[in-house]
Parts: C-alpha cells; sequence; structure tokens
C-alpha cells in the first residue's frame, strides 16, 4: 500500500489574517492551524520521504499547502499521484466538529448579534479550508490533481501525533500522552496501546480552551516572543533563574484538579492570546518600564516553565495510576520541552520516555500516513534516524559553487577524508557549515545540515549568537556526542540515549568546563547521541576531533540564520554561509572559503 501523508492548508495565512488580524507581520502569525507544513511517503510500510515545505518554499514554519513536498516525496520513490492509495491529511474537522462548534456558539451567554458573528467567521473559515469538501478542492487547486474523494482520509489531529510517535518509539505497548496548543476541539488526551490497539481514556481528556500550551505561548507573547515559535526562548531563560517557592501561576491562574485534570482561569476567553496580559502584570508586577527587562522575563520564564512540569507531572501520576505500562510516548507541540522531559522521566513511575523528532506539528504528516498504516494492518518499519529529506550529489554541489565562484574558493577532498580535514578546521577554532547527505525531518538540526564548533572555547556561545545566527546572546546550543561516551560526559538517569535532541541532562562537573560554550547557564545540556549506524560520517568526525582534542563533543547548532528555515539546498547553504561569519563550508567532499 502506498500512503501519502500531509498537513497544510493554502487559504489558512489568509484567513486567519483577514478574520482574526494575524497577519504575515504581525506577532501571532504563527497563531493558526496548519503551521509547520509537510508531506511524508510510505510505500509498503516502509517510510521512503519526508520533508517540511519550509525548507523548500524558504517561508520558515509555512502553513500553506505542501505542494513542493509532496512532488518532492512522490518523484523521491518514482511515482504519480495515480499510483498513492490512500491520502492521509492530518486533521479531521468534521461534519460532527462542525455540528458541536454551531451548537456551543448558539448556546453561549452572549449576545445575539455576538453569535451571529462568531458563527459568520466560523463558518468562512470552514467553508473555506477546515472542511472535507474544502481539502478536496485545495488538494486539487494546488496539484493539478483530482483527488478522489474516497482517497482521502482524514485523521484526528492527535491521533496522528500519536502515530508519529508510536512508529519511531519502537515500543510496542505504551501509555501516552499527546499535548499540544489544540487538536479539533481538544489539548491534550491520555491512553494506552496495547496489543496494537488504541484506547483513549477519555476522563483525562483536556479540552481547547484549557490548553496549557496555549498558555505558555501568551505568556511567550507577553515576554515579547513570538508565540507558537518561541516557546524554547522562554524555556531557555528559565534556566537563568530559579523555580519559585510560590508560584501565582499554579492557583491563581492553573488549577489542579482531581484525577490528573486541570483547569485555566481565563479559558475560553474571546480575546485570544491577549487575555492572560494583565492577569500576568497584576500576579508578577508587570508595567511598560519593568515588562521586558531580562530580571523580570527571568522571573516569569522560571515560573512558567515550572507551571509546564507541574501539570504535566499531575498528568502523569494520573495516567501511571490507570495503566500498569511503563514505556511512555509523549508528542505534540508541548513534547518539545525537552528541560521538562527529563524531568518527567525522572519523576513519574514510568520507566522509559519517548519523544520523536517528529513530536510538534511536522510529524503530523508522517503520523497521517502511519495511523492509516496502523488502522490498515500494514507491517511497519521507521527509519532509525531522521534523515528523509533531499540531498544532493557532487555534480549539485559543483554547479552551486561555480555560479559563486567570484566569492568562493573550494577544495574538493579525496574520499574518506572529509572527516578528518573538517576536526582540524574545528580543533582551530574554526566555526564550520557542515552539509551532508539526507535532510533531517524535524525542528532541530541533528547533524547533516548544522553548524559545528569547538565547545571547549566559552566564548565560542557569543561569537555564534552574535556573528553567525544574530539571535539573542542567552540561547543555549547543543552539544553532540557519540552514544558511547555520553554516560562520562552527562547524568542520563534513565536513560541511555538521546539521538533527537528531545532531552535535557546535567553536565558532569569534570566536563562544564572542557564543554563551556554547549553548557547551559544551570550546567545542562540539550544532547543529541550519535552512533556508527545511524550517521556513519557524523560519528566519524567526532571520533577524529575526540582523538585530536580530548573534548569528545561539538557544538551543533541548525544551519540557519535567526528567522529563516534551515538550509535544504546548496544554493540555500551557500547563500548563508556568504550572509555570515562562518569560517568554512563543508558541503559533501568540498571545504569551501570566502575570496
Amino acid at each position: 500500500m502506498i500512503i501519502l501523508g500531509y498537513n497544510g492548508f493554502s487559504r489558512v495565512a489568509e484567513l486567519f489574517g483577514r478574520l482574526y488580524g494575524h497577519t504575515p507581520d504581525s506577532v501571532d502569525r504563527y497563531n493558526l492551524i496548519g503551521h509547520d507544513a509537510a508531506a511524508c511517503l510510505i510505500v509498503d510500510g516502509r517510510l521512503v520521504a519526508a520533508v517540511e515545505e519550509e525548507r523548500l518554499n524558504r517561508e520558515k514554519k509555512t502553513s500553506t499547502f505542501p505542494a513542493q513536498a509532496i512532488r518532492w516525496c512522490l518523484d523521491q520513490a518514482g511515482l504519480t499521484f495515480e499510483d498513492v492509495d490512500r491520502f492521509a491529511f492530518g486533521w479531521n474537522h468534521s461534519d460532527a466538529y462542525a455540528d458541536a462548534v454551531v451548537t456551543g456558539v448558539a448556546g453561549s451567554p452572549e449576545s445575539a448579534e455576538a453569535r451571529l458573528r462568531t458563527l459568520t467567521t466560523f463558518g468562512e473559515l470552514y467553508l473555506g479550508a477546515l472542511g472535507r469538501s474544502a481539502l478536496v478542492e485545495d488538494f486539487t487547486r494546488s496539484t493539478g490533481y483530482a483527488l478522489p474523494d474516497e482517497k482521502l482520509v482524514t485523521v484526528p489531529h492527535h491521533r496522528a501525533h500519536l502515530a508519529c510517535g508510536r512508529l519511531f518509539s519502537g515500543a510496542t505497548d505504551a501509555a501516552f500522552l499527546i499535548n499540544d496548543g489544540t487538536a479539533e476541539r481538544d489539548s491534550a488526551i491520555m491512553g494506552e496501546v496495547r496489543d496494537g490497539k488504541v484506547e483513549v481514556f477519555d476522563r483525562f481528556t483536556i479540552d481547547a480552551g484549557n490548553s496549557i500550551a496555549q498558555l505558555f505561548g501568551s505568556i511567550t507573547r507577553y515576554l515579547g516572543f513570538v508565540p507558537n515559535n518561541d516557546e524554547y526562548k522562554v524555556m531557555g531563560l528559565a534556566g537563568f533563574g530559579a523555580a519559585p517557592a510560590e508560584n501565582p501561576l499554579l492557583g491563581e491562574v492553573v488549577t489542579l484538579e482531581e484525577g490528573g485534570r486541570y483547569s485555566l482561569r481565563l479559558a475560553h476567553d474571546r480575546r485570544g492570546p491577549r487575555a492572560y496580559d494583565a492577569l500576568l502584570d497584576e500576579l508578577f508586577g508587570g508595567d511598560d518600564d519593568i515588562r521586558h527587562t531580562f530580571a523580570y522575563r527571568v522571573r516569569l520564564a522560571a515560573a512558567a516553565q515550572q507551571m509546564v512540569e507541574e501539570v504535566t507531572a499531575h498528568q502523569l501520576r494520573a495516567l501511571a495510576e490507570a495503566t500498569d505500562l511503563r514505556d511512555l510516548v509523549f508528542e505534540g507541540g508541548l513534547a518539545l520541552n525537552c528541560v521538562n522531559n527529563t524531568k518527567l522521566l525522572e519523576r513519574t513511575p514510568f520507566e522509559r520516555v519517548e519523544v520523536s523528532f517528529g513530536a510538534s506539528d511536522p510529524g503530523v504528516s508522517i503520523g497521517a500516513a502511519a495511523h492509516v498504516a496502523f488502522e490498515e494492518a500494514e507491517q511497519l518499519s521507521a527509519p532509525t534516524a531522521p534523515y528523509t529529506g533531499p540531498e544532493y550529489g557532487a555534480k549539485d554541489i559543483r554547479e552551486v559553487l561555480r555560479r559563486h565562484e567570484s566569492e568562493l574558493a573550494w577544495e574538493e577532498l579525496p574520499t574518506g577524508t572529509v572527516a578528518g580535514r573538517t576536526a582540524e578546521l574545528l580543533s582551530a577554532r574554526k566555526v564550520v557549515g557542515w552539509f551532508q547527505g539526507r535532510m533531517e525531518f524535524g525542528p532541530r538540526a541533528l547533524g547533516n545540515r548544522s553548524i559545528l564548533a569547538d565547545p571547549s572555547h566559552a566564548d565560542m556561545k557569543d561569537i555564534i549568537n552574535n556573528r553567525v545566527k544574530h539571535r539573542e546572546p542567552f540561547r543555549p546550543f547543543a552539544p553532540i556526542v557519540l552514544e558511547e561516551d555520553a554516560a562520562k560526559v552527562f547524568e542520563l538517569g534513565k536513560k541511555e540515549r538521546s539521538p533527537y535532541m528531545t532531552f535535557v541532562f546535567p553536565v558532569r562537573p569534570e566536563y562544564t568546563e572542557k564543554i563551556a560554550a554547549a553548557t547551559h547557564v544551570d550546567a545542562t545540556s540539550r544532547i543529541q547521541t550519535v552512533t556508527r549506524e545511524s550517521n556513519p560520517l557524523l560519528a566519524r568526525l567526532l571520533s577524529e576531533f575526540t582523538a585530536r582534542t580530548g573534548v569528545p563533543c561539538l557544538v551543533n547548532t541548525s544551519f540557519n540564520v535567526a528567522g529563516e528555515p534551515i538550509v535544504c539546498s546548496p544554493e540555500d547553504a551557500v547563500a548563508c554561509f556568504l550572509g555570515t561569519d562562518i569560517d568554512h563550508l563543508v558541503i559533501g567532499d568540498f571545504v569551501v572559503s570566502k575570496k
């Protein structure tokens, strides 16, 4: 069976801009349905291709229909639209969903005029983008292929997240927590997968109005960042402070309830993302002068981080009482809070917690296809590494370099020598753009489209933030490390590996100075472990660098600048290289310098 999974709507950005004011230049530009558009292809149970649309159209977090991603996936497998048996979409705004929204609005205590306005707005969004007829029209308009209605499978959003996590976790039976901003009507579900059957424990389901992830996004916005994009900055800021002894967010804003449930003080508030601004000012003493000072941001960030940790631990304690399974799959946007992930593993009864490289919304394209495969009893086999995207050969690279020969100088190395030469450059304190093999999937660079540096120099963090990434100086960098060396450098606790940068670990005291540029202010690191099987060339580079320097890690950050997607093609890599103070570009077997 051939299944194409996808996520993204061609009209959502336009409709959210016109109907809700979430225009491309507003702070709420990513607060819309279908962000992180992507596509994937599963052929006879094997994931053969997956890529995010942003990597191809170069629009960060794009929500547009993933026409380029779909076309690339099909071309990669040598297939046409007619060859596909099922088209799986990672949302299910069904007739029942629409009926529930209409009934809820009609029965609200608002005035008749306000209710009619809400229904008119919802109707335009539903008929223009979300409904099944709109999906079929969108597909046909965007691709030129008349999608047969019977081939389209709309997968509930949280079920798509769950299927993605199941596919990559390796666990046959597992409990699960899916927690994100919002699915169709809910923000969090919990349950278990046993003998291939999914059971959602409905008593734990949290509706979208009480979304803890949306609240964290509102705090992100309040602190001057972009919600649904910059939450990781708040997580990073929290490391500069201590969790408060008395947290006003817990009790005043979030109420923990019996049985793992919780509720928000301003649930379903019609003011949208700004609803909590005045309340946060009141609780934390904010005003126009103090609100964006570093100390104030740190204090609120630490409180917000503690809030997420307490709420999700509250959920998982209840889940652990409801199931005897001790493997946990955690997916959804909130699962990108890697500081929380480690604490959940260490502080709850679960013995194993897995978070995939597709945990956030890019992964629902993979998850939608995997969900259909699971339902069809396909025997699924997942790749052991996240490298599912485009790759480019020496001919492609050479053509791009020649187009820029007035600005670049390069050397093509003998096969098998690129790791040693790159280790030599890195040990000489050079910052290297590293472009190799198939592109990784998901929001984090995992070693094929990366900027690499020697972590032993504390000032390397500032050099990369200021001269290369052009981003805030408080932002930490992550280390990559051979899996065999990880336990001697980091306190892994229950974990043995962390291949997708989804967990944070304390750095052992004897290594905090040795990897100073990859150690956060709180002496932790968000690590990626690498094996010779998962990424042979990167593993070789780490071995060569360690042999030269005695330092067992490298700084690894995404190959891009702030506000842009990670580079995908050689042309993208060269443009980023020329626009920054990266010292060398190592692309395939070519070592490139600036003239």
